[in-house]
């Protein structure tokens, strides 16, 4: 298997969707993925394609974190989908690796993700609870933050907001 991941491109917004609602079992994701492009707040999105089908795909976007008076922007890992099909092939590390790196390049200093406490810690996510970082809906047991730089988690305690597109999903 030879897999590709790249950024988005002109074109991908149809396959992004159906692979979303596919891999989720509903369209919550894929039109939180639509309203995000729309509205200019994908500070990330890549696919991964094998044989020229769009098999993965993830997205980042701007968070917030209301610390101690003052505001630190950081990224939102979600979401996150694989062709059920093309599961547990590695697929997924891939993206958030690939994702993980281009955000550092970038300059940003740290992700949130809010998903399962058996996979994001393989990918150097820790809980972020136990560095008094929470997220506005609660759930802490499977929200985690990870620094992209040096410093990235310095200073930063406090409650985490996506965009408001999240609101919908």
């Amino acid at each position: 298997m030879k897999l590709d991941v790249r950024r988005e491109m002109p074109g991908d917004e149809p396959a992004i969707h159906a692979l979303n609602a596919s891999a989720f079992g509903t369209g919550a994701e894929a039109r939180l993925v639509d309203a995000l492009r729309a509205n200019g707040a994908l500070t990330l999105s890549l696919v991964a394609v094998v044989d020229g089908v769009l098999v993965g795909h993830i997205a980042f976007s701007p968070v917030t974190v209301e610390a101690k008076g003052r505001t630190v922007i950081g990224i939102g890992l979600a979401p996150m989908a694989v062709a059920p099909s093309r599961q547990r092939q590695g697929i997924g590390s891939r993206l958030i690796e690939e994702g993980l790196r281009a955000l550092r390049a970038q300059g940003h200093p740290f992700c949130v993700v809010l998903g399962h406490a058996d996979y994001y810690p393989r990918h150097g996510f820790v809980p972020a609870p136990a560095l008094g970082i929470r997220w506005e809906k609660g759930h802490d047991e499977a929200f985690f933050v990870r620094a992209l730089m040096p410093g990235g988690l310095e200073g930063v305690s406090g409650v985490v907001r996506y965009r408001p597109e999240f609101d919908a999903v």
